[in-house]
């Protein structure tokens, strides 16, 4: 990856760099080079120091649902699906679905394993119970 602290860089901004590294199968999140701090969602400076030695790091994939929702839909549009808030074992919090079991069925507290899989034909992070 380009040093993107180099203030000559002009290439894809955070959110494209996530995008891409999804694309290629890869869960990458930042961490910062001075405090060791994990960052999400995708950014250019880290927050509270203002430091811009964000560096891409390979995540764990382990995470814990915080919160979860069920999103109604009817059965032609898709049918139900959850909405959760996962806590990231590096810490970060990032919002997701849990699948591979019933919306209904998505609890607090629920270890979960990330994988990347694809929401309306784009690379997505999605998680499956751990």
């Amino acid at each position: 990856m380009p040093d993107t602290s180099d203030p000559s860089f002009s290439g894809p901004g955070p959110d494209q760099q996530f995008a891409d590294y999804l694309a290629q199968g890869k869960f990458m999140i930042q961490r910062s080079a001075s405090t060791g701090a994990y960052v999400f969602y995708p950014r250019a400076i880290a927050p509270g120091t203002g430091a811009a030695d964000l560096e891409w790091v390979e995540a764990s994939g382990e995470g814990t649902v915080y919160t979860t929702t069920v999103v109604r839909q009817r059965p032609e549009k898709g049918g139900d699906y959850n909405v959760a808030v996962i806590e990231l074992k590096e810490g970060p919090r990032l919002m997701s679905r849990v699948e591979g079991i019933a919306p209904e069925d998505v609890s607090i507290g629920m270890a979960v394993r990330a994988r990347i899989g694809a929401i309306k034909d784009q690379p997505a992070l999605l998680f499956e119970p751990a």
